[in-house]
């Protein structure tokens, strides 16, 4: 039996954070998995920014309500998900992802929980399991899986190469200069052609 697991961000949806800079100006919140490497770093960088500026979860939301999945990426799952199982492995959080989830006609996911006081200000973040992807990955594996993996940024690189196989989604260039063994796809017709090679072996 096969398994896809996808990231999220960057992959299905436009990346939230980089969404909610350009909504308030604030060049710091554009930085993501692509651009640093350590998740604690840049949630931690985040919240110290959110709380300068006096941002709140309502906030955040308000924006993810407006947006949208990427052109083509509602069909592309559809597809996948007519052919084999899929599951999204993400680092978002379950209070960013349920609008996005409702466009995407409700795929399984695994992501993340925010701490929220009384305010609605992001005070933490609880992780579902240290390095979740790969164990993902793994637990499924270990439950019989053949799995394929893609994602575009520094969190997805272990469970890509955990995986059975697995590629870069419109990846950056200084994550494809550090990776060059990895399949590149950069369409989604590209993207599910790589998938249904590894689901015909």
């Amino acid at each position: 039996m096969h398994m896809v697991c996808l990231d999220l961000e960057g992959v299905l949806v436009p990346e939230i954070w980089i969404s909610f800079a350009e909504k308030t100006g604030i060049e710091q919140l554009r930085l993501t998995t692509r651009d640093i490497p350590d998740y604690d770093v840049l949630m931690k960088g985040r919240m110290g920014i959110l709380n300068k500026h006096g941002l709140k979860l309502h906030d955040i939301q308000q924006v993810i309500g407006t947006m949208a999945p990427l052109d083509g990426a509602l069909e592309f799952l559809d597809s996948i998900r007519s052919k084999t199982q899929v599951v999204i492995l993400s680092d978002t959080f379950t209070e960013f992802a349920q609008p996005l989830m409702r466009q995407l006609g409700w795929p399984s996911i695994f992501c993340n929980n925010l701490m929220v006081d009384s305010f609605g200000t992001i005070i933490g973040y609880h992780m579902r399991q240290v390095d979740g992807k790969r164990k993902a990955v793994q637990g499924l594996q270990g439950m019989g899986f053949k799995v394929f993996a893609a994602g575009d940024s520094y969190n997805d690189l272990q469970m890509i190469k955990a995986a059975d196989s697995g590629a870069l989604f419109r990846a950056p260039a200084n994550i494809l200069k550090e990776e060059p063994q990895l399949p590149l796809a950069v369409t989604y017709e590209e993207f599910e052609a790589i998938i249904d090679r590894f689901l015909a072996v």
